[in-house]
């Protein structure tokens, strides 16, 4: 908490009495902060009031100078669990101001200049409440308090006032209102406050035709649990949007959800009633577990390492479990009737985002789920489960939404007179973010905006964005792809208005940007090393980047190195179709002819030759779509794919990766470690000006490893250590040999990071060296971090043009 210099001097413990007006910024509204004020004050015996404003809370008090310190030195200590205090302002006003006590006073409305708070997960006196029949809010599915329950998913407007939020619409019962007004009950100004008698209700409906014969009448939970348990699956009206629920011990149920749902091979996330049960399918560290039972209650990915195991279908070819605990008094109830599992996957059809209303949900999961479990109170705000895992013993969030978003981040203190900065994302797992009053937000995650209802809710979630935080940009960024239809637009917002400033930002420039920002590197500070591994991004020259080693700031960049560049074979195809990429790159290596002489006797040689050479090979003469690339994903999909991983078809962006990297365990490493890993070599083409990372000699080593049938969870550890081994060392060489000045930091971000056994090798073989090692956690490596990166960019090149002005 900072206080400003002349606050502080003023508050020094003197005789005599004062009034100070005290600003608090931060998230500081609808958690409770104004009753833990008006405790505080009234412990240490001032009078004076607190209110919400558009700014955020703001404190008049009047009292000795002693308790007035004492009081602020307690409220640093002990705010309220869900508030992040970011500053605070002090200043003694002229005139003593007289109070008959102390007070809450009514919101005041105007611009915003505060924070809307994260949806939390119900706090552990809520759970007792739920769970105590002598209480009255005892199985009741919207039970919350200030500490708890929806807030992003159904704020309407600023400030965070019942009135501006989807419980408008219920009137508050005698008894709830009294708690609503009592500052000393935890329930005071909780704004989603409700009980059986005024909140809202539950009730339960079949999908696709009536409730069959043999069912009578039955309370809405009870008719949920039995047709979970006789297999069936249930749409559940949640807290951010509908999931959808099956049983996830039940094989056959699990399967029926995949085919209706149109989704194949991805996993499935799973939602258990406590840790108990999840220990039986995973195993859980000290810091996995105070996620899963932190408010924000992320879907955490757990290594399958628990006694029991789930079916094949739940994450096929995987080891890895994504689970969360419940974190809705709803989903609460449910799994309290479950010894086992739940799955508990977004309502929607494959790639279209989650369904949030009632009647869109009897139209469109009809045909996914065959009974729904409905309530009364709108969602006003669609957000996804997060999900995090944790890498090098930090939490890292592969997807920033629920319980995160859209909590501020705040800016190095050299970008923080930017003016109000709107970042557009990329295209693949967007967001977009905000720069204003020296923060950024960035939105929840929005999803792939190449299909048209998620790109309307993209715009929607813009213009709620602008509204929730009075915020106007006339300064734009954007990726500069020229196809991506977040940067298109832009560019027409853009267009005839010559009071709107765009900038375009390169991909992976924007994505090492994000990682300055999120760890407050300053401006002026000196360049860092980033590497930069991902799927692809749009290159300065025209090709596919996405093994990129970058000398950059956020001013600017400098490529040092990169992945050899290797064909695409079909575009976006080769990423649907893996064995491409393994074509491609092996006729990269050695030629075909090569291949065939050294290699002939392989299943993977006889394979590719049944593969429609013939136009292949014209393709590549031609240059007719096959964009070369320096993909690293591209180059985990040849990998995976030679080595038998689905080459013939990926259900998935990554699937083949993923299965690869779950393969390895502590035998696999062991192994690897004792026949040496692969070893990558070096190049500088005379054409490129930089050096490439050339691939071949790994190759040749994986090709002999399949002619030797050595196991695929071996070749798998020899692959991904080798290949961090030769990133990290690049990497280290280059800092030290920069020609302007020793680098001695390096960036580490891109989507191929979230592979958690590349980023642990890397980032150990990097510090081991003495270098400092740059990564992420508050945003995600992959493009869901870019807009961060787009946005502090573009604030460093506006202050930076400012200052040469």
């Amino acid at each position: 908490m900072d206080a400003s210099a002349a606050g502080t001097e003023a508050l020094r413990p003197r005789h005599g009495v004062e009034t100070v007006e005290i600003r608090v910024r931060g998230t500081v509204q609808g958690v409770g902060f104004r009753p833990t004020v008006w405790r505080l004050a009234r412990d240490n015996e001032l009078v004076g009031h607190v209110l919400n404003d558009s700014c955020g809370v703001l404190i008049r008090a009047t009292g000795e100078q002693a308790r007035i310190a004492r009081f602020l030195s307690c409220l640093e200590a002990n705010p309220p669990p869900l508030s992040r205090i970011e500053s605070l302002d002090i200043h003694r006003l002229d005139e003593i101001l007289t109070f008959e006590d102390f007070c809450i006073a009514r919101s005041i409305g105007g611009d915003t200049r505060t924070n809307v708070t994260a949806d939390a997960a119900t706090c552990p006196a809520c759970w007792a409440e739920l769970l105590d029949p002598r209480e009255r809010r005892h199985g009741y599915a919207f039970t919350n308090c200030t500490h708890c329950g929806p807030r992003m998913s159904i704020v309407t407007a600023v400030p965070y006032d019942r009135a501006h939020t989807t419980m408008a619409a219920f009137e508050m019962c005698r008894a709830c209102a009294a708690e609503y007004r009592d500052p000393s009950d935890r329930r005071f100004h909780a704004e989603p406050i409700a009980c059986p008698e005024c909140g809202p209700k539950l009730w339960f409906e079949p999908l696709g035709g009536n409730m069959p014969d043999d069912e009578s009448p039955v309370p809405a939970l009870d008719a949920a649990v039995r047709w979970i348990r006789d297999g069936k699956i249930l749409a559940i009206r949640g807290l951010g949007g509908f999931h959808l629920a099956c049983d996830a011990t039940n094989a056959g149920a699990v399967d029926r959800l995949r085919a209706r749902k149109r989704r194949f091979g991805k996993p499935f996330a799973l939602m258990a009633r406590d840790t108990a049960v999840i220990r039986r399918f995973a195993a859980i560290s000290s810091r996995e577990l105070e996620l899963l039972q932190s408010p924000g209650a992320p879907i955490v990915l757990l290594r399958a390492d628990g006694p029991r195991h789930l079916p094949e279908n739940v994450a096929p070819g995987l080891a890895t479990l994504g689970f969360m605990l419940a974190y809705t008094p709803l989903h609460k109830l449910i799994l309290e009737n479950f010894d086992g599992p739940l799955v508990m996957t977004s309502g929607n059809i494959s790639d279209e985002p989650q369904v949030t209303d009632n009647r869109d949900a009897r139209a469109k999961l009809a045909g996914i789920a065959d009974g729904a479990l409905l309530h009364d109170r709108d969602i006003a705000n669609r957000i996804d489960d997060s999900v995090v895992r944790v890498m090098s013993g930090r939490a890292r969030l592969l997807r920033r939404a629920r319980g995160f978003a859209p909590t501020p981040i705040a800016l190095p203190q050299s970008l923080a007179d930017a003016p109000d900065i709107l970042a557009f994302g990329g295209e693949l797992k967007s967001t977009f973010c905000l720069i204003g009053n020296g923060v950024a937000i960035p939105s929840q995650h929005q999803g792939d905006l190449e299909d048209v209802a998620t790109f309307d809710d993209y715009n929607k979630n813009l213009a709620l964005y602008g509204e929730l935080y009075s915020h106007r940009a006339r300064v734009l960024a954007v990726d500069m792809h020229p196809e991506y239809l977040s940067s298109k637009l832009a560019r027409k917002r853009a267009s005839g208005d010559d009071a709107t400033v765009l900038h375009e930002i390169q991909h992976h420039h924007a994505h090492i940007a994000s990682a300055l920002a999120e760890n407050g590197r300053e401006l002026a500070a000196a360049p860092v090393l980033g590497v930069v591994l991902d799927g692809s991004g749009f290159g300065v020259d025209g090709t596919l980047w996405g093994g990129e080693f970058l000398r950059a700031d956020y001013c600017g960049y400098q490529r040092l190195a990169a992945f050899k560049p290797v064909a695409m074979i079909g575009g976006a195809q080769a990423i649907r179709e893996p064995w491409r990429n393994t074509y491609a790159h092996l006729v990269a290596a050695f030629g075909w002819e090569q291949f065939q002489r050294d290699f002939g006797d392989l299943n993977l040689a006889r394979y590719l030759a049944g593969k429609p050479r013939a136009i292949i090979d014209r393709m590549l003469a031609s240059a007719i779509n096959v964009p070369l690339a320096s993909s690293c994903g591209r180059l985990f999909d040849a990998a995976a794919a030679a080595a038998g991983l689905c080459p013939e078809v990926a259900l998935f962006e990554g699937q083949a990766a993923m299965m690869f990297e779950d393969l390895i365990d502590d035998r696999a490493r062991a192994a690897a470690e004792s026949l040496g890993f692969y070893a990558f070599g070096c190049e500088t083409p005379p054409e490129t000006g930089h050096e490439i990372l050339e691939p071949r000699p790994m190759w040749r080593a994986l090709l002999e490893d399949l002619r030797s049938e050595t196991p695929t969870p071996v070749i798998s550890a020899r692959f991904h250590l080798g290949l961090a081994i030769s990133v990290a060392d690049m990497a280290v060489r280059l800092a030290r040999q920069s020609r302007a000045e020793p680098i001695d930091t390096i960036v580490l971000t891109g989507g191929c990071f979230q592979n958690k056994t590349l980023f642990e090798a890397c980032v150990g073989r990097i510090e081991s060296q003495g270098l400092t090692c740059l990564t992420q956690s508050q945003v995600p490596m992959n493009d869901g971090g870019l807009a961060l990166g787009q946005a502090a960019i573009a604030a460093a090149r506006e202050i930076t043009m400012r200052a040469a002005a």
